[in-house]
Parts: structure tokens; C-alpha cells; sequence
């Protein structure tokens, strides 16, 4: 195929990964079985669709499972049995199980991920997996309120957060700080700092082995000021998906950060039961940083979720709290009563009213977030920790820090 007869052609309902020509060839064949040649390395024969495209200004193609594999492996974009059916059919070891499962997942995705070459889309994975991994190890207290990490690692400045001892690993931090085999005892977290932790974990593990120049330069970061809330999201995260277009409910990647929504007005406003924070962790399970041991499927978070409204309760400071055994009394009950377990599922997983609104949605989020790209050949992150360490620089940022620990 010419340049001048590179155009592209109705968009798909699936949209997949989106690969620069650069990477792949102008021609449609060959760009074919180079993406061929590269997934088959990588235990995934299946077959493909190719569709030209624009992104950005540049010219390249929309990779995505062929109409007949995405019907077969995730019918409706659903997800969370693709583990099994990797493992079925493509009988890869287990060490690439996780792998091939995202891989296959974005694929099959309704929304396209864009990547500028086939070493970038394979970082992607790597991450994906070792924060799906981290997320597996986790084990961490739940106060909403409060927080303390390792002293060996961490130290708490009032203006800039928990930042990183001089010279301390950052590696070796963040799984002292989350993994208690590490220190022997676990630490306070809110389900959204520890998400934070996951992540970046995540992300410099894939740092230390393939771009250490700027894993120095998030760890000299670190050790200035802490990259939290808004902040973090802004600064490593991607949002896929928009609520006015919302992704299927069951369409999840490993690696994905997920949030789960307590769509009843009066428990919502408890601190720390807004809704929940998680990691999907592949394999239909997301995590459950309290109870590692027992993770969570879509239905039992949904089940959990919706029975805080029934296990309200005062604290010994006459504030409302939650009376985590009286939900899991409740949770039991709903789960040993098929007919009460199908009403509660049919509220509950739906889509999220928007934000103010409670009505007639569930809790289950119209978007998903992922770490932006790390590649070596990536240039947006060290761009924008470069900008962060200006601005910590001047006094004024510094004493306007936000203070959520």
C-alpha cells in the first residue's frame, strides 16, 4: 500500500492498539505478519484485523482481534474469564499467563490504546503485570484517617508527605511500605494512597530494568516531595474511557485502576466509604488489600459495596462508622439467597450516576486508569518530573502542598 492510499476505512466497534507504520510497514500484509511474528513470540496466535489509521498527525494501523476471536474470547468485552480461555487455548506457560491475557484484553478492547512502537506497547505490558503482581502481594491496615510507612525508607514532612530517605531504594520502599514479608507487620493506608503505592511500584520495577536514568531521576523526586491525589494522577496516569461514553462493565485489563462507587447517599459520606479503590489484578479477581487471601470477583465487591448502607453504626467517638463484621454478616446472607443475590447484582452493576447524583445507578465506574508510557523512547515523564522539580524549587509551591497523606 502507497502513503497516498493509506486512508482509513469505518471504524470498527473494536478498536484494539493503534502502531505507528513506522513499526509495522505501509503495506497491509506485511504489517500483518510483522504484528504476527511479534504476538506468536509472545505465546498469542489469534487471529487479527488490521485497520488504517491516523493518530496524532501520524499514519499507522488499529490492531485488534479478529470479530470471530473477540465474539469467542470476550464476548461483549467482557473480561474476566479471558484467563481461562487463554489458558485453554493458547496453553502458554504459566510465567506468560498474565502477559498474554493483557495482551489479548487490549486487543480486544472497545477504546484504542495508542502506542508509538511495538517496544512501547511491550513496556506497557510490563507494568500492567507488575502491578497486577504488587497488587497480588499487598497486604496493608485500612485507616482512612491516619498513615505511618517503614522508617528505615520513609520519613513524613508536613508540608511534602511521606518522601524517601536519602539514598534509600525506591524499589525496596515501596515493598517494605506494602508487602509485610518485607518489615513483618503491615501499615496504615487509605485504599487510594495504597493504589498510589501499587502503581508506582509497578512502574519502577519496569524503570529498573529498562530505563534506569529515569528511575534515578523519580527517585531523586521522591526524595524532595511526594507525588499524591490529583497530583499522581495527573502525573502517571491515564483515564480511559469518559462517563458520557462509558467502557462495558465487565471490560477490565490487568493492571487497570478501578473504581467502585457506594451509590447510597447517607453511607457514602462515612470517611473511607465513598466507594473503593482497586487494582484488577487478571483472572477475574481485583484486589483486597486488607485480605489479600481473598480476593475480590466483580459480584463479591458489588455484594460488599452495597451493604454498607446495612451496617452503619456510631464509633466510640459518636460518629457514624461502618461495622465491617455486620457487613460481612449481611454479605453471607445475600450470597446463600439466589433470588435476593440476582436483585442485588441487578442494582448494583449498573453504571455510576455522575458525580452529585444519586439515583439509579450502580457502582460500577464508566472509566478505567493505567500508567501512562515508560519507554525508554518516551519523553512526557522525564518532562514532566524536570517541571515538578522546578516548581518544589520555589518556596510558594512548597507551603501549598496538599496535605492528604
Amino acid at each position: 500500500m502507497s502513503i497516498h492510499a493509506f486512508a482509513p476505512r469505518p471504524r470498527r466497534a473494536a478498536q484494539g492498539v493503534w502502531l505507528p507504520a513506522a513499526c509495522l510497514g505501509l503495506d497491509e500484509a506485511a504489517a500483518q505478519q510483522v504484528l504476527a511474528d511479534w504476538l506468536r513470540a509472545r505465546g498469542i496466535s489469534a487471529p487479527l484485523s488490521l485497520q488504517a489509521g491516523v493518530q496524532a498527525s501520524e499514519i499507522g494501523w488499529w490492531a485488534s482481534l479478529a470479530p470471530e476471536a473477540a465474539q469467542a474470547w470476550m464476548p461483549h468485552f467482557d473480561t474476566l474469564s479471558l484467563a481461562e480461555v487463554v489458558e485453554a487455548t493458547l496453553q502458554v506457560p504459566p510465567e506468560q499467563a498474565l502477559a498474554c491475557e493483557t495482551l489479548v484484553a487490549m486487543l480486544g478492547s472497545p477504546l484504542g490504546y495508542p502506542f508509538n512502537s511495538l517496544e512501547a506497547w511491550a513496556s506497557a505490558v510490563r507494568v500492567r503485570c507488575h502491578i497486577a503482581q504488587a497488587a497480588q502481594r499487598t497486604a496493608l491496615a485500612f485507616k482512612t484517617l491516619a498513615a505511618e510507612r517503614p522508617e528505615a525508607f520513609w520519613r513524613y514532612d508536613e508540608d511534602h508527605g511521606f518522601v524517601l530517605q536519602a539514598g534509600a531504594s525506591l524499589v525496596e520502599a515501596l515493598v517494605a511500605a506494602t508487602q509485610p514479608e518485607a518489615t513483618g507487620r503491615l501499615y496504615d493506608f487509605s485504599c487510594y494512597r495504597a493504589t498510589e503505592y501499587v502503581i508506582l511500584l509497578g512502574v519502577v520495577r519496569e524503570l529498573a530494568a529498562h530505563h534506569p536514568a529515569l528511575l534515578a531521576q523519580l527517585q531523586q523526586v521522591n526524595e524532595v516531595h511526594a507525588i499524591r491525589s490529583g497530583l499522581f494522577h495527573d502525573t502517571f496516569l491515564v483515564e480511559h474511557g469518559e462517563h458520557a461514553a462509558p467502557l462495558p462493565p465487565k471490560f477490565y485489563v490487568p493492571g487497570d485502576r478501578v473504581w467502585f462507587r457506594n451509590p447510597d447517599i447517607v453511607s457514602s459520606d462515612i470517611t473511607g466509604y465513598e466507594g473503593s479503590w482497586v487494582i484488577y489484578m487478571g483472572g477475574g479477581l481485583f484486589s483486597n488489600f486488607w485480605r489479600r487471601d481473598a480476593p475480590f470477583t466483580l459480584e463479591a465487591k458489588c455484594v460488599e459495596i452495597f451493604h454498607w448502607r446495612h451496617a452503619m453504626a456510631l464509633d466510640e467517638d459518636g460518629d457514624l462508622c461502618i461495622d465491617e463484621g455486620l457487613v460481612a454478616r449481611h454479605v453471607a446472607d445475600t450470597v446463600a439467597d439466589p433470588q435476593r443475590l440476582e436483585q442485588v447484582l441487578g442494582r448494583m452493576m449498573r453504571h455510576r450516576d455522575g458525580k452529585g447524583v444519586y439515583a439509579d445507578g450502580g457502582c460500577i465506574d464508566t472509566t478505567r486508569e493505567h500508567p501512562r508510557c515508560v519507554a525508554l523512547a518516551e519523553t512526557s515523564l522525564p518532562a514532566t518530573l524536570a517541571d515538578l522539580m522546578q516548581q518544589w524549587a520555589q518556596p510558594a509551591c512548597r507551603d501549598s502542598a496538599p496535605q492528604v497523606q
